[in-house]
């Protein structure tokens, strides 16, 4: 089909958030822009394959039916040339890194600004070609996967974003970043998102391997290389072939080894240890470091040419400190991914523990608060992890707030203490007791910082006006209150 002289303006939005179709629309259409809105990929794709194609379309990634990469993926198939701009509040790496892979044109994180998705059409549409080649019958494909990087703050979208469209690219990337930030999930995600993905990831800790053993790990050895080689060992570059060697801390890589590492990433081959068979490999080499390597150049410890090689795209990954507003999504994940393997129910974090875990300077960043979560999935004695909890596990005395009892995660624990002697003691109708002067210590905590306004105390207490007001009648009759 051809598009008429006006749909060079024409923008569809898809998502089944009404409220976001009716912000974004009118924002599009007050730029003078004609706008057709969807709730679904389904009546999208209907009116694709009957009329007139849009010149740039949104989409949302998570909706009822297919998803916005499946919708992407069809629209692809169906009309290449058309810039697609991916929206989702859930910015994780598949999300995002499946967008750029589907060929979406850019990835916008919910919420985002109005007139920044402005802008992005103003500057999309002038390059769109004036006719859109006809539509083709589209046909179901797979959704995505789950998340492996957990984060929504600004450094980890970014880092999202870079890695969407890295994944795609057969260039060597350079992971940098202290210890415990993730190097080695990052390198995974970029493999998964990549066409190497149905090929190996193959990981190696250059530092932890004896600098003598490093060579044969690397490149295999022949049977009798070495006292002690008895039969044939396949490296981590034969097994990569075909897909992604991960060497972390690279830096810690021997100087001889680094010249023979620089010949495989030129070449792409090599010898075995004790070999004379040219071995020939297909790799992408995703490399890190928590040390300068600039400064280790300079000290003559690392070649400058081999840092070149390796470092085409360089990404930086932020420490925990940095992005302190992620600890609640990843504790959450980390609790919850303890619970299903000691199968026991998720415990929760109160507000109080939570802040804790949030004012600690996490030294050893994302995976000291894994551990840290371990600990206290295994340790803690009730559903509710307080602080004191926190202050266990981070190997810390106890907090002035743990012991003043603020944390509600304490008051419990000191209150199943008590019920516990009382009901050894024989007391009777506990439950009701409790009840009673639990409502009596809220009420009257509400009403004191409401200053007695009802209204107020029951709405801040999640009560309706008129319970709150039958609560405090049976209070004053039981003498309570």
């Amino acid at each position: 089909m051809s598009d008429s002289p006006t749909s060079a303006q024409r923008i569809w939005v898809v998502d089944d958030d009404r409220a976001v179709r009716f912000v974004l629309c009118t924002a599009l259409r007050e730029a003078g822009y004609q706008v057709v809105d969807f709730d679904s990929a389904a009546p999208a794709l209907q009116a694709l394959n009957e009329g007139p194609a849009p010149a740039l379309l949104f989409t949302d990634v998570r909706m009822p039916g297919d998803d916005g990469l499946v919708l992407l993926d069809k629209l692809k198939a169906a009309l290449p040339q058309l810039p697609v701009v991916v929206m989702s509040a859930y910015t994780d790496v598949a999300s995002t890194a499946g967008a750029f892979r589907g060929g979406a044109h850019e990835f916008l994180s919910k919420p985002f600004d109005l007139d920044d998705a402005v802008a992005l059409a103003q500057r999309v549409l002038p390059a769109v070609a004036p006719a859109l080649a006809a539509p083709t019958p589209v046909a179901e494909t797979p959704s995505d996967q789950p998340p492996q990087l957990v984060g929504d703050t600004p450094p980890m979208r970014a880092l999202f974003r870079a890695i969407g469209r890295l994944a795609q690219a057969p260039l060597a990337v350079l992971i940098t970043g202290e210890t415990g930030t993730g190097k080695e999930l990052v390198a995974n995600a970029l493999h998964r998102e990549s066409p190497r993905a149905q090929g190996p990831f193959v990981a190696l800790n250059t530092a932890a391997i004896p600098a003598e053993l490093l060579e044969s790990e690397l490149f295999g050895h022949e049977a009798g290389a070495f006292t002690g080689a008895q039969r044939r060992h396949i490296g981590r570059f034969e097994q990569a072939n075909g897909g992604t060697l991960f060497l972390d801390e690279i830096g810690d890589m021997p100087l001889p080894l680094q010249t023979r590492l620089l010949r495989v990433l030129a070449q792409g081959e090599f010898f075995r240890v004790g070999g004379r068979e040219l071995i020939h490999v297909d790799v992408r080499v995703v490399a890190a470091t928590h040390q300068d390597l600039e400064g280790l150049v300079t000290q003559g410890k690392f070649r400058a040419d081999l840092l070149h090689r390796l470092d085409v795209v360089r990404l930086q990954l932020p420490p925990l400190r940095d992005r302190r507003e992620d600890i609640a999504q990843l504790a959450t994940t980390f609790l919850a991914a303890a619970a299903h393997k000691l199968d026991t129910p998720p415990k929760r974090l109160t507000a109080a523990a939570l802040q804790a875990l949030r004012e600690h300077d996490w030294p050893g960043n994302v995976r000291e608060l894994e551990n840290v979560c371990w600990r206290m999935a295994a340790l803690a004695a009730a559903d509710t992890i307080g602080v004191a909890d926190v202050d266990t596990a981070l190997n810390r005395p106890r907090s002035r707030r743990s012991n003043a009892g603020g944390d509600p995660g304490q008051w419990e624990t000191l209150l199943s203490e008590w019920a516990r002697r009382q009901l050894a003691e024989g007391t009777e109708g506990l439950h009701a007791q409790v009840r009673e002067r639990v409502d009596h210590a809220l009420l009257e905590a509400a009403l004191q910082i409401t200053h007695g306004r009802r209204a107020e105390a029951a709405a801040r207490l999640g009560l309706g006006r008129n319970t709150l007001t039958r609560k405090l009648g049976a209070g004053r009759r039981r003498g309570g209150h």
